[in-house]
């Protein structure tokens, strides 16, 4: 059974309220009689409460962060900066994430106001915005990426995905590539939209019109379906461009069994420059999203909100760049070679006149 604060009074033969007081640096107390507190704290291998402390203090020292799948490894560098942030000023952190589930977000909301956190973080655009308004109306703040505008108790993050995504496509136009496909993420997503359109706005900036749109999971199996359903329609694109690092993973996973070299015959780029990407085989060319700055932000937007030093949140941008790899290069110069009996049973996508799947 753990000891008490009452088992470390008795064993420095203090009062209760001394050890709370050495313990918390609330008060002066003779450093003699502070020793003998701490020497009682390790002769007994005292673990203070903390749920007990927030209590005795009337506020609590934690802060949420909201996170879609531990597993992803976009999210690693996010929690770390997160963390860091937080622990420089003395908060500590609760992860929740919630599989893009409906009962894990309701199961860690409640988890978030039971827990008495000061404010959240919400990094997943997969989150419904009504049910993070119960956190706001119990008086916690949050803070959003590409949500916008700020608001009270509100902060956003905006992600200029248009900046590293102009830089790409000028990438691929300036290697001689016209006829450029999308895998993109999910349409209920909010950020995997945001850069669907953003990927099309770029190309018909210079001219182009995505020659096809798919949706696919935000993984790698959604992106060797998707690159499948791509190249099996007649004349394929000589360069595709996916919604995320996994997803481009996927693809050229997939095109090495059908025999299709990347990126000689085809070339493929990711998104958010997640840590295995330049450990793919060819290394991704993709665009970088600062992660662990995104969640370092995140901390620094939430704080001036759980001081007391404001209550309106405020607007935040972080830039995302092209890292060019070797996943890109030259187009091919003939029509791209596939035995049709590799397709059988799969789906070639219509496009239509706005360049999206039908």
């Amino acid at each position: 059974m753990p000891y008490t604060m009452k088992d470390v009074a008795r064993h420095a033969r203090v009062s209760l309220s001394t050890v709370s007081h050495v313990l918390n640096n609330t008060r002066y107390t003779a450093p003699d009689t502070a020793q003998r507190v701490m020497r009682a704290v390790r002769d007994l291998h005292y673990q203070p409460n903390p749920h007990a402390r927030r209590l005795a203090l009337s506020r609590s020292d934690l802060v949420g962060l909201l996170v879609s799948e531990i597993a992803n490894p976009f999210f690693p560098e996010i929690i770390n900066g997160f963390q860091q942030g937080a622990w420089q000023q003395g908060y500590d952190m609760l992860l929740s994430h919630t599989e893009n589930d409906s009962e894990r977000t309701e199961r860690a909301i409640r988890n978030l106001l039971a827990s008495g956190v000061r404010g959240v973080a919400v990094m997943s655009s997969a989150v419904d915005l009504t049910a993070m308004e119960r956190l706001r109306a119990a008086g916690i703040a949050l803070v959003f990426y590409n949500l916008g505008p700020a608001q009270r108790l509100v902060s956003n993050i905006r992600i200029d995905y248009s900046l590293g995504i102009g830089q790409l496509v000028r990438h691929l136009i300036e290697l001689g590539h016209r006829k450029v496909g999308i895998i993109s993420g999910p349409a209920s997503n909010r950020t995997a939209a945001a850069l669907q359109r953003a990927m099309v706005k770029a190309l018909t900036g210079h001219g182009l019109s995505p020659s096809i749109v798919v949706e696919s999971k935000h993984r790698v199996d959604g992106g060797a379906a998707a690159i499948r359903a791509v190249v099996a329609g007649e004349n394929p694109p000589s360069a595709v461009m996916c919604g995320n690092d996994l997803i481009a993973m996927g693809a050229v996973s997939a095109l090495e069994e059908l025999g299709v070299r990347v990126p000689k015959n085809i070339s493929i780029t990711g998104f958010d420059d997640i840590f295995f990407s330049h450990l793919v085989r060819p290394p991704l060319t993709t665009v970088r999203i600062p992660r662990e700055d995104l969640g370092r932000t995140a901390f620094e937007a939430l704080y001036p909100m759980i001081s007391g030093r404001r209550r309106k949140g405020t607007e935040w941008e972080l830039p995302t760049e092209l890292v060019p790899r070797k996943s890109t290069a030259a187009p091919r110069t003939g029509p791209l070679r596939l035995r049709r009996s590799d397709f059988s049973g799969t789906k070639i996508p219509q496009k239509n006149s706005a360049g999206g799947e039908v």
